[in-house]
């Protein structure tokens, strides 16, 4: 059996593209970078003239990078068949990350490929030009050949690294003849003065249009189709405000804990690692005004805009908790893992209700959840919909809407209808869009192959400015400081339960959210047939 791999063709022909992925031998380069990068190949979403350089202080042979950058791909016989392709186009380069010589050979090497690739467009751009012309006499002019070329500089670094490494790259290998674009991983910064100082040290080398700040959240289908169901749908914009919404809920839920990273996960908890980036920059999507346009700064401006109008959280307004060790004994609690001290307070839960104070959602409460070890593995949107005034049926539930973003993409809205039937009994049902039935046979793509391709676009619009980011830091800022200039204790709750005690009530007594006294418990629906899709990832932007 054989699959054809081929580039595509709608590119341009003589693009040349160079992608450097610094900390080529980490974990987060074998497990996202550079399956990512596969994934766009595979689809023929490189350019064609694209080449990959990984760079990292490791001292890997040419065998020992291409097992470790093909260690998460290869799953199928189509995947295994574009392999070979892929591993063509991949370059390692060993150095340190604060010497200059290094970062010249880098340079020289990026030159040279270019150089061979430059030569290859010229020849496809001439072949075309004499088949399409053989009688006009035309030909391809050396002067042409200098266009702009792409060269995108990847940081699957620790923050520590990224002024040092952003210094080398403007030094030593950026030519402001091409598009130069830095790719930013979080954590940005600590707390707001520690971003503020990173922003600002790259802010120096780099001008803001041309950084990446990757929060790939942003990436995941449904947190991207939040934008579309807001404003491509006059019945949701209606009735989307306070007038009609109750309450908002954001929950991420994880089944597993820390497993070994406890180490890591110590000096961040709960709230910088999901809450200040994820769930927030999710939270700033369904409030956000109506962009003037679809242009990525259109909806960063937005989105700030909304953030400017969230005040700082208040500790009297959290819910604090740390697993302990599941109730069989099968499981250990958080301060067993390596790294932990005994005395540690790091939330591995944190529930908080926020508030927007704008004309829109000005006493709305929003509230925020997120926790490892818990009972489930889920990350959704919930919005809560008021009751109807002068209702002529019982209030046995209220509408929502959920847009259910892992571990299955569904879009549903909960909804009283009559049992079927001679019954006139009401009962809870939906209105699901659940998306591995309608889209059946389609697959969805990795958040971090959407974010690298729209690096690739130059589109901004999934990626954290610098303004935005400011603001995010003053929401958690103060809250931060004070858990941990007061030692808040968090409230212990077992491996695999719900989270600490009253967190199911939490909603309830500080939000106003009402539970449907009919019992329910939303399930997918099974796949049937449906319509043939083209690939998401070529599809024009919405």
């Amino acid at each position: 059996m054989s699959f054809m791999c081929s580039l595509d063709t709608a590119a341009r022909k003589d693009e040349i593209t160079t992608i450097v992925v610094f900390g080529a031998s980490g974990d987060l380069a074998k497990k996202k970078t550079f399956p990512a990068l596969f994934h766009l190949y595979k689809s023929a979403l490189l350019p064609p003239h694209t080449r990959i350089f990984g760079y990292a202080r490791s001292d890997l042979s040419r065998s020992e990078y291409e097992a470790r950058i093909t260690a998460n791909i290869g799953k199928s016989d189509k995947e295994r068949a574009c392999i070979p392709g892929f591993l063509n186009i991949c370059s390692y380069i060993r150095g340190q990350y604060d010497r200059d010589d290094d970062f010249l050979t880098l340079r020289r090497e990026i030159e040279a490929k270019e150089d061979v690739m430059l030569n290859d467009a010229a020849c496809d751009s001439s072949v075309a030009a004499t088949s399409n012309s053989s009688s006009s006499g035309l030909s391809i002019d050396s002067s042409c050949r200098a266009g702009r070329n792409k060269r995108v500089f990847y940081l699957a670094l620790p923050p520590s690294q990224f002024v040092s490494v952003a210094r080398q790259i403007k030094n030593n290998v950026y030519d402001p003849k091409h598009y130069n674009r830095l790719v930013i991983e979080k954590p940005f910064g600590h707390d707001l003065e520690s971003s503020s100082h990173l922003c600002q040290e790259i802010g120096t080398l780099f001008p803001e249009s041309e950084v990446y700040r990757i929060d790939h959240y942003l990436g995941k289908e449904m947190v991207k189709n939040i934008l579309v169901l807001r404003f491509a749908n006059v019945f949701f914009q209606a009735v989307w405000n306070k007038e009609h919404i109750s309450n908002v809920q954001i929950v991420f839920k994880e089944p597993f804990g820390t497993e070994g990273r406890g180490g890591y996960f110590e000096g961040v908890g709960i709230i910088r690692d999901v809450i200040q980036n994820h769930l927030l920059q999710v939270m700033s999507i369904v409030a956000m005004e109506t962009p003037n346009s679809l242009d990525s700064e259109d909806i960063r401006d937005r989105k700030t805009e909304v953030l400017r109008h969230i005040k700082p959280v208040e500790l009297d307004q959290v819910l604090l908790g740390q697993y302990t060790a599941s109730k069989d004994g099968s499981k250990p609690g958080y301060k067993d893992d390596d790294g932990v001290p005994k005395d540690s307070n790091t939330p591995t839960f944190a529930q908080m209700v926020l508030h927007i104070d704008n004309e829109r959602w000005r006493g709305v409460p929003w509230v925020i959840k997120a926790g490892k070890a818990l009972d489930a593995a889920k990350v959704l949107v919930r919005i809560q919909f008021k009751e109807k005034s002068g209702n002529v049926f019982p209030d046995l539930a209220r509408n929502e809407l959920v847009v259910q973003v892992s571990p299955k993409e569904a879009v549903y809205m909960k909804t009283l209808v009559k049992e079927p039937g001679l019954s006139t009994n009401l009962t809870l049902s939906e209105l699901d869009m659940t998306y591995q039935s309608r889209f059946e046979g389609i697959s969805i793509p990795d958040a971090y192959s959407t974010l690298i391709l729209d690096v690739l676009n130059g589109d901004h619009s999934n990626f954290v400015r610098a303004d935005e980011l400011e603001e995010a830091w003053r929401i958690f800022t103060p809250l931060l400081h004070r858990i941990e200039r007061e030692n808040v204790q968090p409230q212990p709750y077992a491996y695999g339960s719900r989270g600490p005690e009253g967190a199911d009530e939490f909603a309830q007594l500080r939000a106003g959210y009402k539970m449907p006294e009919i019992d329910y418990h939303w399930k997918p629906v099974s796949p049937t047939t449906s319509p043939r899709l083209v690939d998401p990832l070529k599809r024009s932007k919405f």
